[in-house]
């Protein structure tokens, strides 16, 4: 029988503890004895003890984290109850008193049609859950998180960005939850306006969390159910499915791609995000009711093995 990870880190740590103990054992004796014949040298060799116990605790809290990733990945995939989702709003515009008051207004209802998706979606895959989502509002949060790097960025910037916001996160989400079956989205919410748009949305796969830029207005709300939809899903391992101009990927980014005529397609793939009216013309979907998830988009998140 295979040991499992926790088994497998003790048996691996205390065969390093126990070969670390022997190598500074080894290594006094050898000082010692070239001490007793005259030969000692001043830049002993043997490693100190709290060196090896910084080791030991350093590669504990890294196997703790991996062992913790590991679980929340296979937990959240499984699908065998539903995620949780959290929305976490965020006033970006520096205390906007429009946004300040939508987001006043704001309840578990607008957010009602992301569960129904989900739902409506999941039937053509034997999940066993019925419900794969279960969204609900968290409270406000009032500190900004780390600006987000652009979609050119280079990909140190893109890492070294996703290691900030995860610490912000840790310190700004509002409770001590779990978060094995739990995806944190933070929607920072900006004033409504002809013609402005917005820094591009983000959701990460290591750690279930997203940052969702949405604008603050009623008429925007199952658009602003879009984005969110499409960045939780990229928490659960789905990949973008449109090419660099933003036009939707042939076949994995159209919702038919055996359609004849091809066009105009009548719904978007959700990582695509776009539906395709012909060759080089495109719109956004009014609202979750005109997106599917495709074939390729199920077999990334498990829900299609």
């Amino acid at each position: 029988m295979k040991r499992c990870l926790p088994g497998r880190f003790f048996y691996f740590s205390t065969h390093l503890l126990s070969a670390l103990l022997h190598r500074q054992r080894v290594s006094q004796v050898s000082a010692e004895s070239n001490y007793l014949h005259g030969t000692a040298n001043e830049d002993l060799s043997f490693m100190p003890l709290f060196k090896i116990i910084r080791i030991l605790i350093l590669f504990s809290v890294f196997i703790g984290l991996a062992f913790y990733a590991q679980q929340q990945k296979l937990k959240s995939r499984s699908w065998t109850e539903p995620l949780q989702l959290v929305i976490y709003p965020i006033n970006a515009d520096n205390d906007h008193p429009a946004v300040n008051d939508y987001i006043h207004d704001l309840d578990d209802s607008v957010f009602a049609s992301i569960d129904g998706f989900f739902a409506e979606q999941s039937l053509d895959y034997n999940l066993i859950t019925r419900q794969p989502t279960s969204t609900k509002l968290g409270p406000v949060v009032t500190v900004q998180p780390p600006p987000a790097p652009l979609p050119s960025a280079g990909y140190a910037a893109i890492i070294w960005w996703g290691i900030k916001f995860r610490y912000w996160v840790y310190q700004n989400t509002p409770d001590s939850d779990s978060n094995i079956r739990r995806i944190r989205v933070f929607v920072q919410y900006h004033a409504a306006g002809k013609g402005k748009r917005l820094q591009h949305s983000l959701g990460l796969d290591k750690g279930l969390v997203a940052l969702v830029q949405a604008f603050a207005a009623i008429e925007q709300d199952q658009q602003n159910n879009i984005v969110i939809a499409h960045e939780v899903l990229h928490t659960v391992g789905a990949s973008d499915k449109y090419a660099p101009d933003n036009s939707p990927l042939f076949p994995v980014g159209y919702a038919d791609p055996n359609q004849s005529p091809l066009y105009p397609q009548k719904r978007a793939e959700i990582m695509a995000g776009r539906i395709p009216l012909s060759e080089n013309r495109m719109r956004m979907p009014d609202s979750l009711a005109e997106c599917m998830i495709g074939e390729a988009t199920a077999l990334e998140i498990n829900w299609l093995r």
